[in-house]
């Protein structure tokens, strides 16, 4: 099996803090609170020193578990196109094993994101029919791709997807 654009460590990596950038200033602007609302009541003046001195702790050691988990994302995500299809399987804790089969494939779409331009890197698509979103309840949400292939070079994914494409187009011909 294949494995993503090694640059592809980067991508998790600046994904995984931007995406936690906004929880972690709420939690820092509601500890701030706690430690203001405590510190009238103990009638301190250190307890906004004592944050700063957290912030300097948690701040490299949140930045240092980013990029552990955007390198074991990268380890655990691996690809290949096999003789019955498209074959991925992703995730460090709980294993997702995804197979398209080249006869559902509708659609096969390159996406390049800012970050992703910045490092030299492409989303590959892969559309299916009957699963580009998901209709529950209270309508159509999850509007993502099933094949969903972040962090390839952008020549590897001009090349898998016109293999994608060609496989795709080799089955449907057979079945006529």
């Amino acid at each position: 099996m294949k494995q993503l654009d090694p640059k592809a460590v980067w991508l998790f990596f600046f994904s995984f803090v931007l995406r936690s950038f906004l929880p972690i200033i709420l939690l820092s602007f509601w500890g701030m609170a706690f430690l203001a609302d405590l510190g009238e009541n103990i009638d301190t003046g250190e307890i906004s020193f004592d944050f700063l001195n957290w912030f300097w702790i948690i701040a490299p050691a949140f930045l240092i578990l980013c990029f552990v988990w955007a390198k074991l994302t990268y380890r655990f995500y691996r690809y290949e196109l096999t003789d019955a299809g498209f074959r991925k399987e992703l995730g460090v804790i709980y294993k997702k094993y995804v197979t398209i089969p080249y006869d559902r494939i509708q659609n096969v779409d390159i996406y390049r994101g800012i970050i992703a331009r910045i490092l030299g890197l492409s989303d590959l698509n892969i559309q299916t029919a009957g699963m580009s979103a998901t209709v529950g309840q209270y309508g159509v949400f999850g509007g993502g791709s099933e094949g969903r292939l972040p962090a390839l070079s952008h020549e590897d994914a001009e090349r898998l997807r016109d293999e994608l494409i060609l496989r795709a187009r080799q089955t449907r011909q057979q079945g006529l």
